[in-house]
Order: structure tokens, then C-alpha cells, then sequence
């Protein structure tokens, strides 16, 4: 695997033709980007409290690496804890125009995927 400097990455992928990788997200990570989409901003617990286990820093910083999530304002209460948001990048990878144009809720019961979520 090669790398460059990220400022050059457009310029080596227009004369590779490479065009642009597919994200590398299995079912787990997608369900923590939903859950970061419909409860931003969210802190690590707040996502701990709706799955029932730690979410580990790897895997924060992975999908913060892809540019699908960024930090958002630190949550109000002791030890300001950061709390994350998706980005634009993550509306792109996911074909959404805003955020509005999530599912709701009454769509995944609909498509049986709110037991799931």
C-alpha cells in the first residue's frame, strides 16, 4: 500500500484513474453512524447507553478518520465530555442531501429495521 500526502491525493488519483474508494464499513459501524445521525450531537456514553456496551475509541476515531463524523460542542456536564455529529462527507457517502432525509421512524417500522436499530 502506497501513501502520500493528502494534499496530492486528487492530483494521483485523476492520473491513476482510480476514482474514489468505497468506504470500508461493516454492519456494526453502520449502526453507530446511524445512531451518531439521529441523536447528534452524541457522546460516547450516550451511544454506550443505546447499545448496552463501551464503543471504543478505535472505533470513533476510524469513522472520524474517514471524514464520516467530526467532533461536535462538548456536552454540558462534568468533564465536558466531547460529543460527535456527522459531516458532509458522510451526507455524500450515503446519497443524503441533509439530514431530513433520514428514514423516520414510522419508515423503519415499515421496512421491519426499527428492532433492529
Amino acid at each position: 500500500m502506497f501513501r502520500t500526502r493528502p494534499v496530492y491525493a486528487p492530483a494521483i488519483r485523476a492520473a491513476a484513474d482510480v476514482g474514489d474508494q468505497l468506504l470500508d464499513l461493516n454492519e456494526f459501524d453502520v449502526a453507530i453512524l446511524a445512531a451518531i445521525a439521529y441523536h447528534q450531537p452524541i457522546t460516547r456514553d450516550g451511544l454506550k447507553d443505546i447499545f448496552g456496551k463501551e464503543i471504543s475509541r478505535d472505533l470513533i476515531g476510524r469513522l472520524h478518520a474517514q471524514g464520516l463524523i467530526g467532533t461536535g460542542p462538548r456536552a454540558p456536564r462534568r468533564g465536558a465530555p466531547y460529543t460527535f455529529v456527522t459531516t458532509d462527507a458522510f451526507l455524500a457517502a450515503f446519497g443524503l442531501e441533509s439530514l431530513r432525509d433520514l428514514p423516520d421512524a414510522e419508515q423503519l417500522n415499515d421496512a421491519g429495521l426499527a428492532a433492529r436499530a
